[in-house]
């Protein structure tokens, strides 16, 4: 079943008009009509992104790859042929693998941009990834935070210009509930249709965000971001171990590896023995307390907002959303999250809830979603960008 990007009818009591989809304006006469027409589904994170491409009409995938949100730029006076090419700017990998030599830039914080210049380098790069010959005309569908505001929102279309012809952009939860959907499926007995009903939790790198997906784009009512993610847990853990043991040299990237590799929720777990290189000698850290108390602190946020946005669902609705929340984003790795906000819920009451993590492929769900946006969005829902 295709996607079809609706709004919430104008009668329904509270209803307004999508913030995500601003009409297009008429195009310049002068502007080329006889371009190839690409499609773009782009999940623009705060730590990493993922690009999906492919032509109108397909189902087949032109691009898909997932990159770091960094743009490096190669420092003054590095000698000819440390970095491949001579280069002077470097994006994710690339950029990261030589962190020595140049200034690393990340474009985003708290899910929006911060380095506007540092954004369009990263847009135009994605572009050269998907049309290296620059001839085509790429239509791209831009997840963004929960109720984002019109300057965030300004600030995306102004780092798209010359990268992107025409833009969409749209809540970055309800891509995901888009990208997760199993569209086979849609119309199977037993087959519970995520964008039908259910509530997403879409824990990033610098949001958390969670919203109402009841088959129209949700309005602000139905969304609600959290600006405390991946990174703010970073930070805990970061700051903690330093109380903890003063001058460890652990830089923030290592401490986000031993999150991603050992984070939970829940009751205290203890011993976590890590091993750690710290001045060129091995150590051993014990890591399971700071680890437990500072991702359970994402729970003390989370789970307000979502018992806020259940409380906000008709009481027709509610129990078939109970048995749909779906949890994604690379905070849905963190052990147990699952377990916990569920046995939460039924702790305080709700009844028969089930909470489920969106699985392996989530860093591409948002981005699979945007373009399957961007596959049945109508014209006038695209905003056209004039350089």
């Amino acid at each position: 079943m295709p996607t079809v990007l609706t709004e919430r009818p104008a009668s329904t009591p509270g209803a307004a008009p999508s913030p995500a989809v601003s009409p297009a304006p008429a195009s310049s006469p002068s502007r080329r009509t006889d371009r190839k027409v690409v499609l773009v589904g782009f999940d623009l994170g705060t730590n990493k992104s993922c690009v999906l491409a492919g032509a109108p009409g397909s189902a087949d995938f032109t691009l898909s790859k997932v990159i770091p949100s960094v743009v490096g730029y190669v420092k003054e006076g590095i000698v000819d042929g440390i970095i491949v090419g001579n280069q002077r700017l470097l994006f994710g990998e690339l950029a990261l693998q030589n962190a020595l030599h140049a200034e690393l830039v990340a474009p985003l914080a708290e899910g929006i941009i911060s380095r506007q210049d540092a954004a369009r380098d990263f847009f135009q790069h994605v572009r050269s990834l998907i049309d290296p010959a620059g001839q085509s005309e790429l239509r791209a569908v831009v997840g963004i935070p929960a109720n984002a505001g019109a300057a965030a929102r300004d600030a995306i279309r102004q780092a798209a210009l010359g990268s992107f012809d025409r833009l969409l952009l749209i809540p970055e939860p309800f891509l995901a509930a888009l990208g997760f959907r199993e569209d086979g499926r849609v119309g199977q007995p037993g087959y519970v249709d995520p964008v039908t009903n259910s509530l997403f939790v879409d824990i990033g790198g610098g949001t958390s965000d969670l919203c109402l997906v009841q088959g129209y784009f949700p309005t602000p009512e139905d969304q609600i971001s959290i600006p405390f993610a991946g990174d703010a847990i970073d930070s805990l853990i970061l700051d903690e171990l330093n109380r903890t043991y003063p001058n460890n040299g652990l830089t923030r990237s290592r401490v986000r590896e031993l999150k991603e590799a050992h984070a939970y929720v829940g009751p205290i777990r203890k011993p976590i023995d890590v091993r750690v290189v710290l001045g060129g000698k091995a150590h051993t850290l014990e890591l399971g307390e700071v680890l437990g108390r500072s991702a359970n602190s994402l729970i003390d946020r989370i789970y307000p907002a979502l018992t806020t946005l259940i409380a906000r669902a008709s009481s027709d609705s509610v129990v078939t959303l109970l048995q749909n929340i779906v949890v994604t984003g690379g905070g849905s790795q963190i052990k147990g999250i699952d377990t916990v906000l569920q046995q939460r819920l039924v702790d305080d009451g709700y009844e028969t809830p089930r909470v489920k993590l969106a699985g392996q492929d989530y860093k591409r769900y948002v981005a699979l979603g945007a373009i399957k946006a961007a596959r049945s969005a109508r014209g006038n829902q695209w905003q056209v960008l004039l350089a």
